[in-house]
């Protein structure tokens, strides 16, 4: 399985989280070491958006597939 499907089923693994609180997040694409997403629903506005993607997404993210990996949360980079 190469990096970007790992990445996917990682994300899709992280999801039933989010959805537990009202949101959701979208994987967009990859680029080198860069994971860009979406924060969709209620996740989208939320004050600590920034943190759950760095402290859980992110670090699930470089825990379960490589330690290089980088999210990027593209409701912020717009």
């Amino acid at each position: 399985m190469d990096l970007e499907n790992k990445v996917k089923e990682a994300i899709e693994n992280i999801r039933p989280m989010l959805q537990n609180d009202g949101g959701d997040i979208e994987f967009v694409k990859m680029d080198e070491n860069k994971v860009y997403v979406k924060l969709v629903g209620a996740c989208a506005g939320c004050a600590m958006a920034a943190m759950t993607l760095k402290n859980g997404v992110e670090r699930m993210l470089k825990f379960n597939v490589d330690e290089n990996l980088e999210v990027v949360n593209l409701n912020f980079a717009e």
